[in-house]
């Protein structure tokens, strides 16, 4: 392993000793451990030569600049933030990786014919608001009145928070604070822009099993999310005929198991039923009524509405037939994103040179790529991760494969700035 993975393997473990929970990896949006990692990774970057700055929504930008002042800007990055009790790597290699990179890239004389800037984006996972990208909506200007909003679990809004990390103090209206108020305006224009490369674990198991180290996005699925609540009629185990019940958990059942077999049917589409409150909860009680979650993806937004309509007809069909009710709450809902044609292009001649096969893959996991895209054109890196696994203490990228996406990366900038100065 080159002493330029090695680099990044000590970040990495260095990284993932700042959490806001003593033992175990927890990091949201604007806490003191985020400040923490800010201050690291901004060392980091001052060392590779880099020009570091926070803005107002915590992100961390570090600026390489070029010769040419009039050149365009290329953007390379992921989110430092965690969800509770994390690994230490889904987010951070996508921030430290470039920033190795760089460094390699400076140690060996090259010059690049355009400005760098490398994004730690402060909120991805959606922990302490519920809702995922505050980061990089904050980067691209896109954060709503309603994303000021919000409030976590102390009463506190987005938009106090913001102004008590920029050490402003909220007053009675605060909640009330527009975008504009708080200066969250897009940090370029679009047609100052390169585009956006992200690098990230795979968190599925598809480069494992096939034996590759890394592997290059074409698209990130869209995805849609509800909360159902079934409703029936809850009565008495023992003295309520089979014929006369009107059992909602008994509807829901059947209905997991048409949502598996419509996915199944369908190449691409995935959906989950991931959560399932019952109530009454009693083990002699017929259940009255049952709310849980649906999560459906697809990288084709047409099929993806597609499947959503026969899960629907079936939810009909199931209702009707049990005599329930139901009510959909629509949670979340994000289009596909293509990834760039050129951009891809790119990687994929850099991953063939260094690791000899390239191979395509759909994210089914969402990205800050998602919000970038209104921004910028973009492209994703995969690395293998071991299990699969994701989310949890165990998650686990090898410094074999991290030293591959490194030379990866190192490779592309190269490329790139070839193609750049024509």
């Amino acid at each position: 392993m080159s002493n330029a993975a090695q680099l990044l393997v000590s970040m990495l473990d260095e990284l993932g000793h700042i959490t806001d929970e003593p033992g175990r990896l927890s990091r949201t949006f604007l806490s003191p451990a985020m400040q923490r990692a800010n201050r690291l990774v901004g060392d980091c970057m001052r060392a590779a030569g880099l020009k570091v700055r926070v803005d107002a929504v915590g992100n961390l930008i570090g600026r390489l600049a070029s010769a040419n002042p009039k050149a365009k800007t290329l953007l390379l990055g992921s989110h430092l933030d965690t969800v509770r009790d994390a690994g230490r790597f889904d987010g951070p290699p996508g921030v430290l990786l470039p920033i190795v990179a760089l460094a390699e890239l400076k140690r060996r004389g090259v010059h690049l014919p355009f400005h760098v800037e490398v994004l730690g984006f402060s909120e991805e996972e959606g922990v302490r608001f519920a809702s995922a990208y505050l980061g990089s909506k904050g980067y691209c200007g896109k954060l709503t009145a309603k994303d000021l909003a919000m409030c976590d679990a102390d009463g506190v809004s987005v938009s106090e928070a913001i102004q008590r990390w920029n050490g402003l103090t909220p007053g009675h209206s605060s909640k009330r604070v527009g975008v504009n108020a708080l200066h969250l305006k897009a940090a370029h224009s679009k047609s100052n822009l390169l585009g956006y490369i992200e690098v990230h674990i795979e968190q599925g198991p598809v480069l494992e099993a096939k034996k590759l180290a890394v592997g290059v996005v074409s698209a990130i699925a869209g995805q849609s999310r509800f909360k159902l609540t079934w409703t029936g009629k809850a009565g008495h185990a023992g003295t309520t005929p089979m014929a006369l019940r009107r059992d909602a958990l008994a509807g829901v059942a059947e209905f997991i198991s048409g949502v598996e077999a419509i996915a199944r049917r369908m190449p691409g589409l995935v959906a989950t039923v991931g959560t399932l409150t019952v109530s009454p909860g009693a083990a002699n009680v017929i259940p009255g009524s049952v709310v849980h979650t649906l999560d459906v993806r697809h990288a084709d937004d047409r099929r993806r509405r597609q499947g959503l309509m026969a899960i629907g007809r079936l939810a009909t069909r199931i209702a009707g037939r049990r005599k329930l009710s139901r009510a959909w709450q629509r949670t979340q809902e994000n289009g596909a994103v293509a990834c760039s044609p050129s951009l891809t292009a790119w990687l994929e001649q850099s991953v063939k040179a260094v690791q000899g096969k390239s191979l395509s893959l759909v994210s089914g996991a969402g990205h800050d790529g998602v919000v970038m895209s209104a921004l910028t054109p973009v492209a994703m890196l995969l690395v293998r991760c071991r299990d699969g696994l994701s989310h949890h203490p165990d998650e686990y990228a090898s410094p074999k494969d991290l030293a591959v996406a490194l030379a990866v990366v190192t490779d592309f900038l190269e490329r790139l700035a070839k193609d750049q100065r024509g």
